[in-house]
């Protein structure tokens, strides 16, 4: 047990998450074994509608910022943006050395530069496969497979036995890029003792097995080789090289030019090429210089499959693009899947997109993507290799994690614990459970600056896309009477051609209202405040049930 609730490390080895347990993305691990701090990813998620003016989230790191002397380090699994994006912010807090494989680290590197901080974040690249210290912490990388170059389970070596986490992966028997997963390197890891396992559970109610990147190669090649006359688009996630290159090789199979558009795929393919994948493909176009080709000879790979406004394939369908627009007898091919919470804005596209004559193909209707995480199968497959004594689900909302514990169990796990972000669980005792729970939260990026997502600013920004803003001015003279009528304003919630009885009548309530004031609360702002904001807050109860955000301005003449 820790010596007071919420601080230190607690004997033995602990597992601690602050985020991405409980939820799919933006994860931040922490490892503790004799008084000392080992974190694993450090990840993002973005926005949405809920969240007004915010376009990325990151967990809050205030329980590690507390005690950095016994933070030894960061490694990185792989270089989604859910596990490093928010390293470029909240380093400058951190202050640590970085640990990632040679392409995570030039993925970083490209951040880190854009945000200044290029050459003050210690990045250390490590090779998969390659077993490296971390302060006290004994680490090796085990390649498996995902959506992106050079993913890593980590195995942490303990006195009490082998801990892996396996972030974000599969077993994919063709992944196009890069080896198949070392099913041998993870049997090694179970013959050797593995106290737990830490795992991904984001497709384990997907039966079987999760398919492979060469397969949808050859879906997309003769996808695309359908539509012999108009332009293909194919809208894909940006870090999935392996698809960046099975559509460059479709385009090229059915006689067309592969064009990129997207800034975020100009800099993954840069960062890919410089770490030796794609050689064998041809330089990509720009839209610009796709412009002079026919029809039928391009094929653009897009951005904006999930809808993202300002991406490219939404700002397309929309007519909004520079250089490339859609219609009649063209074909957008979606080579990914529908992010939960993303469904209205995908949709949203997808029909304005068909309303401009476009064909639209998605996983539905042929081959043309597969998921980056492991279907059921391949997790028992996991579970057969590694042995675990403890099975500790992450990376999924609460139904995930108690069907991955349920699976676990089934597969000859001693024990299946689930937790959520903020538990401390110790791993090495006789059973596995939960000693301390400590703060977690969320960050949000606002404009350039992080602020806490249940800070007053952002729960009013909340409160006014949704309960809209009453602003009400009293002018008050010498004598301690209104001067003038009050002034109201009601933004999104009374419009002042339609409404005016109603706002008469708001009016004439907050007259009343400091009218039946006794001179010593005339002249007491606070007390004329309080007063005109009750009748506010009534008058909006009662009339829309709703509680706007409300400012009461007091003038003195």
């Amino acid at each position: 047990m820790t010596d007071s609730p919420g601080t230190g490390v607690p004997d033995g080895v602990v597992f601690l998450p602050l985020g991405g347990t409980g939820e799919i993305g933006m994860n931040l691990n922490l490892y503790g074994i004799g008084g000392r701090w080992l974190m694993v990813d450090l990840g993002i998620t973005f926005g949405n509608e809920t969240t007004p003016g915010i376009d990325v989230l990151m967990p809050d790191p205030a329980f590690i910022e507390d005690q950095l002397d016994a933070l030894d380090g960061i490694v990185i699994t792989h270089a989604h943006e859910d596990h490093l994006g928010a390293v470029t912010y909240l380093w400058p807090w951190l202050r640590k050395p970085v640990y990632a494989s040679p392409f995570a680290a030039a993925f970083l590197r490209v951040k880190l530069e854009e945000e200044g901080l290029l050459g003050q974040v210690p990045v250390h690249e490590v090779p998969v496969g390659s077993r490296f210290q971390v302060g006290s912490f004994d680490v090796e990388f085990i390649g498996t497979t995902h959506s992106i170059p050079e993913p890593n389970a980590v195995a942490i070596r303990t006195p009490a036995g082998i801990v892996l986490h396996t972030a974000d992966w599969k077993f994919d028997p063709g992944p196009l890029i890069g080896p198949e997963a070392d099913t041998e390197a993870l049997r090694r890891l179970g013959d050797e003792g593995v106290l737990a396992m830490v795992g991904d559970s984001t497709n384990i109610f997907s039966p079987g097995h999760s398919g492979s990147e060469a397969d949808v190669r050859q879906a997309l090649i003769e996808t695309v080789g359908r539509n012999t006359t108009g332009q293909v688009v194919v809208a894909c996630f940006a870090s999935n090289v392996a698809r960046m290159e099975s559509a460059a090789i479709a385009a090229r199979e059915n006689g067309r030019r592969a064009v990129l558009v997207g800034r975020s795929l100009w800099r993954m393919n840069e960062t890919a090429r410089g770490c030796g994948y794609l050689e064998d493909i041809p330089a990509f176009l720009g839209d610009d210089e796709a412009a002079a080709l026919p029809r039928d000879k391009v094929l653009y790979i897009c951005t904006g499959s999930q809808g993202e406004p300002r991406a490219a394939l939404p700002r397309i369908a929309s007519g909004s693009h520079r250089s490339v627009s859609l219609g009649e007898g063209d074909t957008v091919i979606f080579s990914s899947r529908v992010i939960p919470g993303n469904e209205r804005a995908i949709y949203a596209l997808q029909n304005k997109l068909a309303g401009n004559g476009v064909e639209i193909i998605t996983a539905r209707d042929a081959p043309v993507h597969v998921s980056g995480h492991p279907a059921r199968g391949e997790v028992e497959e996991m579970y057969g290799l590694v042995r675990p004594r403890v099975a500790v689900p992450v990376h999924g909302e609460a139904m995930h994690l108690r069907e991955h514990a349920r699976v676990a169990r089934a597969c000859g796990a001693g024990h299946a614990i689930v937790i959520q972000d903020g538990d401390v669980l110790r791993l090495d005792g006789a059973t596995p459970k939960v000693v301390d729970q400590v703060h977690t939260g969320l960050l949000a990026l606002d404009g350039d600056r992080l602020v806490p997502i249940s800070s007053q600013m952002l729960r009013d920004r909340r409160r006014m896309m949704t309960n809209g803003v009453a602003t009400v001015t009293l002018v008050i003279n010498g004598k301690g009477g209104l001067a003038a009528e009050p002034m109201v304003s009601a933004r999104g919630l009374l419009d002042p051609e339609e409404d005016g009885e109603d706002i008469d009548a708001l009016v004439g309530q907050i007259r009343a209202a400091v009218d039946r004031l006794d001179r010593r609360a005339l002249d007491d702002d606070e007390r004329v405040v309080d007063s005109a904001r009750r009748v506010v807050g009534r008058f909006f109860r009662g009339s829309q049930n709703r509680r706007p955000v409300t400012d009461i301005h007091v003038v003195r003449v």
